[in-house]
């Protein structure tokens, strides 16, 4: 089982947030069946019984997160359909609120903001775009002087808070994703190419890491204390 999983988790092609997200699932069943329990024993009724001790009482979203990985497992092992049992969940409509206009602004005029999570938050903001598709973005696909990118689906434009901190962003770099980690990956960690400055040797932003900073940052202007997900910032 943890051979099986290692290598699940290893196979080209999966970002970084699939990585964690299976990696969550696979865990867990590791730890109930033993990190040497032959794979090929595994069926359905002992995935649904762990899955409703696990998390029978987690929201729906985390329920269907699970579900998918330990499908996309078992079809990869090719051990049939081990999530059988377990019923999809509906998940309840969600509606991001805009952060408020007050907070928003003394969130702007904080002194010393990183010039990179304020240009990544001020383009969230002013295109609305997902933060999937800004952190996809390379220096290439940015039209500075029209105030726009090209991504797979079409535009992403921006306003002049935006504007006036792109060309400090980009610099003197030509190629190579538009928002980057602070430092280079350890010599373990091989990134994919499309994902890695040729000028600097780092590598592009991982959603996680600017969540995390984001929240962080967010967290004395949050009411709740909690701080905000970079969604609530392309709402308006």
């Amino acid at each position: 089982m943890g051979e099986a999983a290692t290598a699940f988790l290893a196979r080209d092609g999966l970002d970084a947030s699939t990585v964690r997200a299976y990696g969550q699932t696979l865990r867990r069943l590791c730890t109930s069946f033993g990190d040497r329990y032959p794979v090929a024993d595994l069926t359905a009724d002992q995935i649904t019984r762990t899955f409703t001790t696990a998390w029978g009482g987690a929201a729906a979203t985390t329920w269907n997160r699970h579900r998918s990985a330990a499908r996309s497992f078992a079809r990869w092992a090719s051990l049939g359909d081990l999530a059988a049992g377990l019923e999809r969940r509906t998940e309840p409509p969600s509606r991001t609120l805009p952060i408020p206009p007050d907070q928003l602004a003394e969130l702007w005029s904080r002194p010393g903001l990183p010039l990179r999570e304020h240009s990544l938050w001020r383009l969230l903001h002013e295109s609305g775009a997902t933060v999937k598709a800004v952190l996809l973005l390379d220096v290439e696909d940015v039209d500075l002087d029209d105030r726009r990118a090209r991504t797979p689906d079409g535009w992403v434009t921006w306003r002049s808070g935006t504007a006036r901190l792109l060309p400090m962003l980009i610099a003197d770099r030509t190629r190579g994703p538009l928002f980057l980690t602070d430092r280079r990956p350890g010599p373990a960690r091989r990134p994919r190419d499309t994902d890695l400055d040729p000028e600097t040797g780092r590598v592009r932003l991982s959603y996680e890491r600017a969540e995390y900073v984001f929240k962080r940052t967010t967290t004395s202007l949050d009411p709740a204390g909690d701080g905000w997900t970079l969604s609530r910032l392309g709402t308006w």
